[in-house]
């Protein structure tokens, strides 16, 4: 292709940017890069780089210009929530630019996303199954067997490096205000206490699938996201975790059948700055059902999918897992995986009486299709992970092959 002009904006807490735009430029194309925080100064230690210092009502006007002066042909950031990326992606898409989007991938542990103008909700992904299948025939069978470990300890000290020196730092960037909703030095406080206490909240979720298992209980699992993500933020009806924990746990009372039970699962990641045991249990016991419904802090998803009827979710990225495992889904928000076949179509009351494990030949398809069109085998913070996911998303942005499979000779 002809040399393009590629923008770089918010992107991971890794080099994984400013490696690609390495890679971008060993090809011929040229890169530059807006820095917005003192976080993204930590992560791109390379020429390209201008600081925009101004307001956010001041961002439209600037980066319009800075598309036009500098002839960009490609937008590529983190994420298409962040109120600077919405207001970029618009003024790009108002000139005809190329956007390509990224994030931890929809296939877990080891995939990124790379995709065409928007994730989730906003995804290109077909939702239709006769398209899903038609895409599949193209594609080469996704091998899902995981291959790179990411590092635990990289990312998590990258992160606080990012949004502590952005926090602490602030008067570099006066007027630049976080994506995050929490204070970040409280959240990694309480990351940190979670840490150091896990061990015991793991042996307590263990005790209780192995009650569940020797009593042969049946169950249900529903597991908690992050409520500062945007996939609750932006992608669905609720504006925290805990009305969907409400009508969960209501709904299950109301029309579950009585001998089975409810796993509430806390995110990993979560900070511990709401106390969502109290919340579980207190609901339970309103509702009459605190005998059956259990919050977990700790322990293996894949174990406790393995042996669910089926899984409740906002819009988590487990629930492609728990589709890949031959589980029942059903999504409350919004999500790329919310197909007809795929996932429940039905009400949440009806779920719990009425769920049918997905549908093999169209989920086989469906991973098949999404492995090969919008997602990149890798990892953002350890090698060779790293390196692999690079060398793929360079390939694929050189030669503008988002949202469909590399041929094979590529």
């Amino acid at each position: 292709m002809p040399r393009r002009a590629f923008l770089f904006l918010q992107g991971p807490s890794s080099p994984f940017f400013a490696r690609i735009a390495a890679g971008l430029e060993a090809r011929g194309h040229v890169t530059y890069r807006i820095n917005l925080c003192v976080g993204d100064q930590l992560f791109w230690r390379r020429p390209g780089a201008i600081n925009y210092r101004g307001r956010l009502a001041g961002w439209p006007a600037y980066i319009a210009g800075f598309l036009d002066r500098h002839g960009i042909t490609d937008l590529v950031l983190l994420g298409e929530q962040r109120d600077h990326h919405k207001l970029a992606i618009a003024a790009a898409r108002a000139r005809g630019i190329r956007v390509a989007v990224t994030d931890f991938g929809y296939l877990r542990p080891d995939w990124i996303i790379l995709e065409r103008d928007g994730m989730s909700a906003h995804s290109r992904f077909p939702r239709d199954p006769a398209t899903i299948l038609e895409l599949a025939a193209t594609c080469p069978k996704a091998a899902l067997e995981r291959l790179y470990e990411d590092s635990f300890w990289g990312m998590a000290l990258s992160e606080m490096a990012y949004h502590l020196t952005s926090h602490f730092l602030w008067f570099l960037f006066p007027h630049y205000r976080s994506f995050k909703v929490e204070n970040p030095l409280l959240a990694y406080l309480g990351t940190g206490w979670r840490m150091l206490t896990g061990r015991g909240r793991t042996r307590r979720s263990a005790a209780v699938l192995a009650g569940l298992a020797t009593d042969r209980a049946p169950y249900y699992l529903f597991p908690l996201q992050m409520e500062n993500d945007f996939q609750i933020r932006a992608y669905s009806p609720y504006p925290d975790m805990a009305t969907p924990i409400a009508e969960v746990i209501a709904s299950f009372a109301g029309h579950a059948d009585p001998a089975c039970h409810l796993l509430v699962k806390v995110h990993p990641w979560d900070p511990g700055l709401r106390n969502w045991r109290r919340l579980v249990e207190r609901l339970a016991s309103a509702h009459g059902v605190a005998g059956r419904v259990h919050y977990l802090d700790g322990g293996s998803l894949y174990a406790m999918i393995r042996r669910s009827r089926g899984m409740v979710t906002v819009n988590s990225t487990s629930g492609l897992q728990a589709l890949a495992m031959d589980a029942p889904v059903t999504v409350l928000g919004e999500a790329v995986y919310d197909v007809p076949g795929l996932t429940f179509q039905g009400s949440l009351d009806d779920f719990w009486h009425q769920a049918v494990a997905p549908d093999q030949r169209l989920r086989d398809a469906y991973l098949d299709a999404m492995a090969a069109c919008i997602q990149v085998r890798g990892v953002f913070y350890r090698e060779p992970g790293l390196g692999a996911a690079v060398n793929e998303a360079v390939t694929r942005l050189d030669r503008d092959c988002l949202n469909r499979p590399l041929p094979v000779a590529e």
